[in-house]
């Protein structure tokens, strides 16, 4: 297992991360211990999770996903060798249920939510704690451009520097070591970074966002940011909802498959992102490669990803997903994926 430094700290996770967002909907408790047990055999005892999880959000199962794994670290007790990290649910799109649907990054809602995850998670720190979204109006989840409607949108928005504060404060309470952004833009980033220099704090060391084959949207302004500043990009989503996987070619929806069975996962369906996947999937093919291997082994060659996180709902998935980070892509290889990426660039942003 290879190790990439997180950020600019003293800190080396491996280039893989065990996503958990099916633990408590598509995955037992039981499946879920199986997977956790397998990933740390294998070395990836960087796991991550959220306060909002699992996905679908639903009121009756929300926060599931961290009670799983505070229940495997209680029985096994091996909290020392992981590298665990969560999200605060930002406003609009974690469900009505947590904090009443108007969760901030203010200093309460973050010591707030902190309770609950160490609760949950049964440890008395995270090491790596994420704002799940920015609470400000911008362009994530699918959307590409910043718009009139997020420009002139009245949303009451935390003061980032309070934000800051507050995190910085919970790290010196020792229940966070580390924070991180998600689905965060260049601007945030930046910002952030700036803020955290100009008044002493602790700076941001990594950003969780979409990147992918289909969605490479992360290489405009963040990947430079990644390279000047030093902070790494967590890749999520890394097969696009398993369309990279090939199992979804030609119109298949095999019948437990998240894009099979809740339809809020529609991102990689519309025609431009299916007939890029066949491109990609005939020259993995063409180089006795699965579309699995090409996907991960694309991402983890580039030089501002710090781990790709991968999730499985099944074993033989999860070990699959993993043996495909002993594969190299070629120059031939990469260029020939240039050529598909310039006729069809980002088709799912």
């Amino acid at each position: 297992m290879k190790f990439n430094r997180l950020g600019q700290t003293d800190i080396h996770v491996p280039e893989i991360c065990l996503g958990t967002m099916t633990f408590g909907e598509q995955n037992s408790q039981s499946e879920a211990f199986q997977q956790l047990e397998y990933a740390l055999e294998r070395g990836l005892n960087f796991w991550d999770t959220a306060e909002m999880y699992p996905v679908p959000p639903k009121v009756e199962t929300q926060g599931a996903t961290e009670e799983i794994i505070g229940n495997w670290i209680q029985q096994r007790g091996q909290r020392d060798q992981l590298f665990l990290a969560s999200k605060i649910a930002g406003p609009g799109q974690g469900g009505s249920n947590i904090r009443g649907g108007t969760t901030r990054y203010t200093a309460s809602d973050i010591s707030s939510a902190l309770d609950s995850n160490l609760r949950r998670l049964k440890t008395d720190y995270i090491d790596l704690y994420q704002l799940h979204w920015p609470q400000r109006p911008t362009n994530m989840f699918g959307q590409l451009g910043y718009t009139n409607h997020h420009a002139h949108s009245t949303l009451d928005i935390t003061p980032l520097e309070e934000t800051l504060s507050a995190l910085q404060a919970e790290i010196n309470k020792g229940r966070i070591r580390y924070i991180g952004l998600s689905n965060e833009t260049p601007w945030g980033t930046m910002k952030f970074l700036h803020l955290a220099e100009k008044l002493g704090l602790s700076k941001f060391v990594s950003v969780q966002n979409p990147y992918n084959l289909l969605n490479r949207t992360y290489e405009i302004g963040m990947s430079e940011i990644a390279k000047f500043e030093g902070i790494g990009l967590l890749a999520y989503s890394p097969l696009a909802f398993g369309y990279l996987t090939g199992k979804f070619r030609h119109g298949a929806r095999p019948a437990n498959a998240r894009v099979t069975l809740y339809s809020r996962f529609s991102r990689y369906s519309n025609p431009e992102s299916e007939w890029a996947t066949e491109q990609y999937a005939l020259l993995a093919e063409k180089h006795g490669l699965t579309l699995t291997q090409l996907a991960l082994a694309f991402i983890k060659q580039q030089f501002f990803v710090t781990s790709t996180i991968i999730g499985a709902t099944d074993l033989n998935q999860l070990k699959e997903n993993i043996d495909a980070f002993n594969v190299s892509l070629s120059e031939e290889i990469l260029q020939e994926i240039e050529i598909i990426h310039k006729q069809q660039p980002n088709p799912a942003p």
